[in-house]
């Protein structure tokens, strides 16, 4: 199992392989094909610059992590516990990340749970598969866990920071991403992605996020 004990951890991750065989897809899931397209750099349009004729070829980009002073504060959680966090820096952390290319993984847990299970454990698989890929090898991705609306703040908070490492462990684990590439980060109940049904499963959910953008020519 992935998230709050280790024991059994490298079992786990061998089943993992049969299971993932044997289950069917379903409507939730979450293909490799379509986390590889919301997360590449260019998924996000960079803005349009002068100087640049109609019709022209664009110049060439290459994806580089945000300039300094940004680049300075992602590098400095890169090896943090996401337990770690401050409010300030989980809030800095998900400004960053919200002009960045991101998908939204409905990894619904069971309640109070960190455990990678079903529908969980399949788009996580699908997530390693999509971040070990050529295309995606050396950028650094933020993990965010967020939980429903259930129980108290301070609860949640733990839980959220709890799933997203769960995730990591799993990308790490199976799939040999470096950890420093995987910054996680727990945002607990505050950022529900149905706001008019808190407690729905819906909202006990993983969020990755391409902490890289496009270097764009002609400033």
């Amino acid at each position: 199992m992935f998230g709050s004990s280790r024991s059994g951890t490298h079992l786990f991750v061998g089943a993992v392989l049969a299971v993932l065989a044997s289950a069917p897809a379903s409507a939730e899931d979450v293909s490799e094909a379509q986390i590889l397209k919301a997360l590449s750099p260019n998924a996000v349009e960079p803005p349009r610059t002068r100087g640049l004729s109609i019709g022209a070829p664009a110049p060439a980009v290459a994806p580089v992590i945000a300039a300094s002073p940004d680049a300075a504060f992602v590098d400095g959680l890169r090896n943090k516990p996401s337990r770690s966090l401050s409010t300030g820096e989980r809030e800095k952390l998900g400004s960053l990340a919200a002009t960045k290319p991101q998908i939204d993984l409905p990894m619904e847990f069971d309640y109070n749970s960190d455990v990678l299970r079903g529908e969980a454990l399949k788009n996580a698989d699908n997530l390693g598969k999509a971040l070990s890929s050529a295309g995606m090898r050396g950028q650094t991705f933020m993990i965010a866990g967020h939980t429903d609306a259930r129980g108290g703040d301070a609860a949640n908070q733990r839980l959220s920071e709890r799933r997203a490492d769960a995730v990591k462990s799993f990308l790490v684990q199976k799939y040999g991403i470096p950890a420093a590439n995987l910054i996680t980060v727990g945002y607990g109940k505050a950022h529900l992605k149905v706001p008019a049904d808190p407690a729905s499963r819906e909202n006990r959910r993983v969020q990755a996020v391409n902490m890289m953008q496009v270097q764009t020519a002609g400033r």
